[in-house]
């Protein structure tokens, strides 16, 4: 493998010499008031999701590029962020969640499964058999089976807010919601909501 050398280090964060983490995150925390992450799927056919769910959660998308006194692209206006991964599977954008939460903080994480995807077309048997046989690797224990691919959509998508909810990188304070979007419709579905319980009032903060 060949690489060609660029000095990409004048833009990263991280590399600058008066680099400050802690000024550095609480910058970013301004420059984008996020609210919600929407999981879906590459699809193409399913791009309007993040747009249907700003309108069902009175969010702003795609929102507009806010620039600096130089001209540079220093913020952004939406506060909704898209995670596009296959299927629109939770186990994918986990991460995804975590990091947006560090850098801005959000207040719901919605996953979107929709109609006629790919990922009904297939089973966790079927790509497993055939990885083996074509490309003569095992896949079996590379993803969790639950999440390889979608065989009921109810299912699918009460499996994939629990594993939000439960993971470690969803902050507790986070709404996390699971719809259904018809590709032809346009029209969302809430299939799962699960809001996060009030903060309890400690008796030494009264």
């Amino acid at each position: 493998m060949n690489h060609t050398t660029h000095n990409f280090d004048a833009y990263a964060f991280s590399k600058q010499a008066d680099y400050d983490e802690a000024a550095t995150r609480g910058a970013f925390s301004q420059a984008v008031p996020l609210k919600t992450v929407v999981v879906y799927c590459f699809d193409p056919r399913a791009v309007g999701i993040p747009a249907a769910v700003a309108k069902e959660l009175g969010d702003v998308f795609p929102g507009d590029i806010v620039t600096d006194e130089a001209g540079n692209k220093a913020a952004s206006t939406a506060t909704v962020f898209e995670v596009v991964v296959a299927g629109g599977r939770a186990v994918d954008a986990l991460r995804s969640v975590t990091v947006a939460q560090h850098l801005f903080g959000i207040e719901n994480v919605v996953i979107v499964h929709h109609s006629h995807c790919g990922a009904t077309s297939f089973t966790a048997d079927g790509i497993i058999d055939a990885y083996r046989n074509e490309h003569e690797v095992d896949i079996s224990d590379l993803y969790p089976r639950d999440s390889i691919c979608i065989g009921d959509y109810v299912s699918s998508l009460e499996h994939d807010t629990r594993l939000m909810r439960e993971s470690l990188g969803t902050p507790r304070h986070v709404n996390v919601f699971g719809y259904f979007y018809d590709i032809d419709s346009e029209q969302l579905t809430k299939v799962v909501e699960d809001r996060a319980e009030p903060a309890v009032e400690s008796i030494a903060s009264k």
